[in-house]
């Protein structure tokens, strides 16, 4: 039986909001998601009952604490079908995520003349980090285009590749053309060549499975913050012989078997990568958002995204003035729709939709080289969650008259 869409919205308290007189049409979900009722209220019966410290306290508080804590990390485990739960690592989210992978694993392992590929449609968190690490190391970073219509060539994947190649660190979803990257052809062609490979799947965790197992990657990294979950958290799952190969990026407290005066000892992973005192109220929120996540079931998602998408975009090409920006073909194209009005700036357009109480994202969305490949400085973006609805998206369109009259 599908999921009741009028019942998933009563689930969400902040979709009862009204905006200048308007009801509240959120469809800035690639930024960040809302968080249903179930999700705030396990977060506030931790605090109200359970709230301790986790690991170090005997008594019956810290011991709920850590059951809590590590009952999180085996649902994140089982959410990306890992082998055990011993490769989530727990973080402040993707960028945090993307960051640990440079400075713990590439960091250590990278040398001079070695390369790292990445995409030109990549967030910033996946983009300035191996910028970092491959100036630290004596490394070179390197690009793999996308065509006109935002797509990546498997193909030209494979005249990149060549054994100075060690990281492919690449998007599943673009978060702003919308792209759904074929991650599983992607790492297969990577493997053979011998490289390793990090998923950036901010985009996609609350979109479609990423089972880690079956794509046969090194790293992957989500936020909980766009699964429906809290900010303030994330994940990165690390393949256990890349988990060998791991230095601590942060030491202190919780990390550490023993402590010299002149020399330290590390605990196993993954605690030896949670130093100090962890988000153990937003891990249990992250359990109650994946649970939410897996009570829709991924078909019904990506089925109630596909027609939103769909309208969205057979709307906005029949707009003579709109630029569209991403692939035409629904079977590549994800929930995010990028576009700008013809004259008018991305921001003053989003202020506009404002108005009448819709809620996009306006700017270079953290990519800009991908917006120097499109020529343009920014665009506006809409982004589609599990509660959104037709009438959100045909308001959208109606409200851009609105944008012109007054601007244009």
């Amino acid at each position: 039986m599908s999921p009741d869409l009028s019942r998933i919205r009563s689930g969400f308290p902040i979709l009862t909001r009204v905006i200048n007189g308007y009801p509240l049409a959120f469809l800035d979900n690639a930024s960040t998601t809302q968080k249903p009722d179930s999700v705030l209220q396990a977060m506030l019966d931790f605090y109200r009952h359970s709230n301790s410290n986790v690991s170090r306290g005997v008594y019956t508080l810290a011991d709920e604490s850590t059951g809590l804590y590590e009952v999180a990390r085996e649902e994140a485990a089982r959410f990306l079908n890992a082998p055990g739960p011993e490769g989530v690592i727990f973080t402040r989210g993707t960028t945090e995520s993307i960051n640990l992978a440079a400075w713990s694993w590439a960091a250590g392992q990278l040398k001079s003349g070695d390369r790292v590929l990445i995409s030109e449609m990549e967030h910033h968190s996946n983009q300035v980090p191996w910028q970092q690490v491959c100036r630290f190391a004596g490394a070179e970073l390197i690009y793999w285009p996308f065509d006109s219509e935002g797509r990546l060539d498997p193909d030209e994947l494979d005249n990149l590749l060549d054994s100075r190649v060690r990281l492919l660190a690449v998007t599943a979803i673009s978060n702003v053309l919308g792209t759904i990257n074929p991650i599983d052809e992607i790492t297969s062609r990577a493997r053979k060549n011998g490289t390793l490979v990090l998923v950036d799947a901010a985009q996609a965790a609350a979109r479609m499975p990423m089972d880690v197992q079956e794509l046969g990657c090194d790293f992957v990294a989500f936020s909980a913050h766009k699964v429906y979950g809290p900010t303030g958290i994330g994940v990165l799952w690390v393949d256990k012989e890349r988990l060998g190969e791991m230095e601590p990026w942060q030491t202190g407290g919780g990390m550490i078997s023993r402590v010299e005066a002149d020399h330290s000892s590390w605990t196993d992973p993954p605690d030896r990568f949670e130093a100090g005192t962890p988000p153990v109220a937003e891990a249990v929120g992250l359990k109650s958002a994946l649970d939410f996540v897996r009570s829709l079931s991924f078909d019904w998602i990506r089925e109630h995204e596909q027609g939103l998408t769909r309208l969205a975009l057979e709307l906005l090409m029949d707009q003579p003035d709109v630029s569209l920006y991403g692939p035409s073909s629904m079977e590549m194209h994800a929930g995010v729709v990028s576009f700008n009005l013809n004259g008018v700036h991305p921001h003053d357009t989003a202020q506009v939709l404002d108005e009448s109480g819709i809620a996009v994202r306006a700017g270079h969305h953290c990519t800009q080289l991908l917006h120097s490949r499109l020529g343009i400085q920014a665009s506006v973006r809409l982004s589609i969650g599990v509660y959104n609805t037709e009438e959100e998206i045909t308001r959208l369109i109606s409200a851009l008259q609105r944008v012109r009259d007054l601007l244009l």
